[in-house]
Parts: C-alpha cells; structure tokens; sequence
C-alpha cells in the first residue's frame, strides 16, 4: 500500500502539477502605448525572468515589470518570459511615428555647437551626474500611478521633434513643454524619491530628477527655483520648483522628461489630455 502512494504521489508531481502550473499564463496582462516614446506596464507569474529585447528586467514579488520604446525604436521587438522549464517569447509591435523636423541656417557656428575646452569639460562633469542619479533600479512601483500634469501652461514644444541647425542634424527634443511665467509652481506627476536637486546645468538649467522606481524616472529642465534635495521622498501633487528660462533655453518653460533605463520616452502618453490655462507666477513663500 505504501509504494503504491508512493507511486501515485510521484505521478502527481510529474504529471499533474506542471499541467496545472502550464495552464497559468505567463503574460498576464501587457498595458501602455505599444508606440515609439510609449510606456508599457505587464504582469507575470511571481518568480519568473522576464527579458525584452534579450535585455532582462526587474520584476517585482507580484510579477510587475515595465518597459519602454525610444524614440526611433524599430517596429517590432521580442518580450521573453521564462520561469523554470517552461518559456515564452512574444513579439512585440510598435508603432513608428512622425516627428516634426525643422531646419535653420545661416546661424553662427558658436550657437550651434559649443567649443570652449571649459565649457566641454563642464558639459562631461554634468552629463556623469545626470547619469549617476538615473543609474539606481529601485523596487518603488510609482510608475504605475495615474501620472498627472507638473505645471499649467500652454504646450509648446513636442517629443521627438528635431532641428537641424547649418545643415548638422542636433539632438532630437525628448520632452515636452510647458511654456508658462516664472516662477509659475511644478510638482510631482507621481510618487517619487529626489535624485538629483541642481541649480543650474550648463543645458538644463535648474534641474530635479524624480525616481518612479524600476528605472522610470522624470527629469524637469530649466527652472528658475529647486525646492527639494536629493533623498526627499514627494508625493503626487507636491511643490518641487518653478518655471524659468535657465540654462539654454529662449523663453521661460518647463521641460518635462521621462526616461525607462536610457530609453526616453514620452511624457504626453502617460499624462490625461492638456488642458491649456494661464497660471500666475506666485511669489515664493
């Protein structure tokens, strides 16, 4: 009698259970903007790896995970999860998309690519410090918020549009706008920790980055106040700064920026439709 449940509990482990775990899908769910510049937020078994484009991720206790396109992401991409023996890969479409490109020429050639040796050193020291601040994966999940607007304005400058200046194509614009008076209030369009907290970038200006967790993170350019410090924890809605023209920039606005891992996405897929307004610069309390 024992070695016959014996046998039978064998059987069971063999057969039974890995049919019953079979049956359990590997990708639970997959949500977000299957478009260059778009955020994509899944869910899979607790436990399993999951890699995209042969890139593995973090996943989370529960199984959450996110990805990202860039902006010129190709259209397809390959999503493997595996957990055990048992293995799934999934082809991932995106949409490719049309960006706005303007030229201009007949601009001094100092205004278009700077070559001061001092000026170049600065550029690299702030570019490590950019990078150092973006370089943690933490386990917070508040990229999965409902991610609001951090200022109100009017839009006036789009992801992934691009200038080419004296025929030499620049960098493309990876956020997008918010032209607004200084000193108008930004705040945080979701939970988050303080990174990087700088008054004044040679590009960007004033300059916060906000860490969402699992390598999402916002960046908010050319501000004309920094009203948090790095390691502050800030909720959905707090004050952190306020609009300006500083660092290279023409006019005063907010430029908001979010980045999974180095791909840069855009902010204008996470956040509800603009709706346009003229906020009053308030003087700082």
């Amino acid at each position: 009698m024992k070695r016959i449940f014996a046998l039978l509990v064998m059987l069971v482990s063999v057969y039974l259970i890995p049919a019953l775990y079979a049956e359990e899908p590997m990708v639970k769910s997959l949500n977000g903007d299957f478009t260059q510049g778009g955020l994509v937020i899944g869910q899979t078994v607790p436990g399993a790896k999951v890699e995209f484009d042969g890139q593995e991720i973090k996943v989370s206790e529960d199984g959450y995970f996110v990805f990202g396109f860039h902006r010129d992401m190709p259209e397809s991409a390959t999503l493997t999860i595996s957990k055990g023996d048992l293995k799934v890969t999934q082809p991932i479409s995106i949409s490719k998309r049309q960006y706005n490109i303007e030229r201009i020429d007949g601009l001094p050639p100092s205004k278009v690519t700077p070559r001061k040796p001092e000026v170049l050193e600065r550029i690299k020291r702030e570019t490590a410090l950019v990078a150092e601040a973006r370089a943690e994966i933490t386990d917070f999940k508040y990229f999965m918020q409902d991610f609001i607007w951090p200022a109100k304005g009017r839009l006036s400058g789009f992801y992934g549009s691009q200038r080419i200046l004296n025929g030499d194509p620049k960098r493309p614009h990876y956020g997008v706008d918010v032209a607004a008076p200084t000193g108008t209030e930004v705040v945080a369009p979701a939970d988050g920790v303080v990174r990087l907290a700088h008054p004044d970038l040679f590009f960007s200006g004033g300059t916060i980055i906000i860490d969402h967790g699992f390598g999402v993170n916002s960046t908010f350019l050319h501000l004309s106040s920094v009203d948090v410090e790095v390691g502050e924890p800030v909720k959905q809605g707090d004050f952190i700064g306020r609009i300006g023209a500083t660092g290279r920039a023409t006019g005063p606005h907010l430029d908001w920026r979010i980045n999974w891992l180095n791909h840069r996405l855009d902010p204008q897929l996470l956040a509800p439709p603009f709706e346009e307004s003229e906020p009053k610069a308030e003087s700082k309390q």
